[in-house]
């Protein structure tokens, strides 16, 4: 795979220096916020995340003609990254997916895992289901090998980039997520990377039976915020321990010894962007 996504690029090359950051919930956007000022792709029409109305979403039978099928396989040594925003775990591995709603013949390779999560339980999650929030939200994101050569290259393009999204609630512990759960204590601070040496992406999938899914085409949740993103996500959410979200929840966005501003705990949490309006987009549902 080309493996051109380095830890600091995060998905646009030379624009490291540009600050962006989440708005506090309860508060007044405040400067520096408004990513469209930055990033014009945020202005566009078919933003993501966006709130799933189960009642408009269209039932489209065919999306069960072709099962969504993911080839996911056993990650060694994968990079687990605290880079301010979020927790990204970055997989040396060759797992993809094929099927389901996604060209004919196309394959989608697992790049890398992003955690959105709140500060409280009550919220977190990026998308909504029916105006409900979820206190985490996983993405797996994929991108188009039949016809890039590298993300970045992808990026912006039709059929270039896929994100499976997860819903997480809170309940027992998460086995799978133990691996990255338990490390997190070494990527307190931004920039703390960390190798770990087995980590298996299957564990991120409902049960292979529970195929109920929406789709829409929509854009990146984080800057740039380019569109021609292809979302697919599970109905059915992951659960993980009242103990395992506390980890995330104890990630710094800040350096280890830079000063904050006032009012700022630099504690990383709330990383979610506000829902986007739905505009003329139609969400298909593999479900009724």
């Amino acid at each position: 795979m080309a493996d051109s996504m380095t830890e600091e690029s995060d998905y646009y090359p030379g624009k490291d220096d540009l600050d962006w950051g989440y708005q506090e919930v309860g508060k007044e956007p405040k400067e520096g916020v408004e990513w469209g000022l930055l990033f014009p792709d945020a202005n566009g029409e078919y933003q993501s995340p966006i709130n799933l109305n189960s009642r408009e979403a269209r039932y489209d039978p065919s999306l069960l003609d072709v099962g969504l099928t993911p080839n996911y396989v056993v990650c060694r040594d994968c990079e687990v990254i605290n880079d301010g925003h979020t927790a990204r775990i970055i997989l040396r591995s060759k797992s993809v997916v094929t099927g389901g709603p996604l060209p004919r013949d196309h394959e989608y390779e697992l790049h890398e895992v992003r955690f959105h999560w709140g500060k409280e339980n009550q919220r977190g999650s990026e998308h909504t289901v029916n105006f409900k929030a979820f206190p985490m939200e996983l993405h797996l994101i994929h991108w188009n090998t039949t016809l890039f050569n590298s993300v970045e290259e992808a990026l912006a393009k039709k059929n270039g980039v896929l994100i499976i999204a997860l819903f997480v609630q809170i309940g027992k512990e998460h086995l799978g997520l133990k691996a990255i759960t338990e490390v997190l204590q070494d990527l307190q601070y931004k920039g703390k990377t960390k190798i770990i040496p087995c980590f298996n992406p299957n564990t991120l999938l409902p049960d292979p039976l529970l195929r109920d899914y929406w789709i829409y085409e929509g854009s990146l949740t984080t800057p740039p915020c380019s569109e021609n993103v292809t979302w697919i996500l599970y109905r059915y959410p992951l659960t993980i321990s009242q103990l395992q979200i506390e980890e995330f929840r104890r990630l710094r966005s800040h350096l280890k010894g830079a000063e904050l501003p006032e009012g700022n705990d630099g504690m990383l949490g709330d990383n979610f962007r506000p829902t986007q309006p739905l505009s003329d987009r139609t969400v298909r549902a593999a479900f009724q």
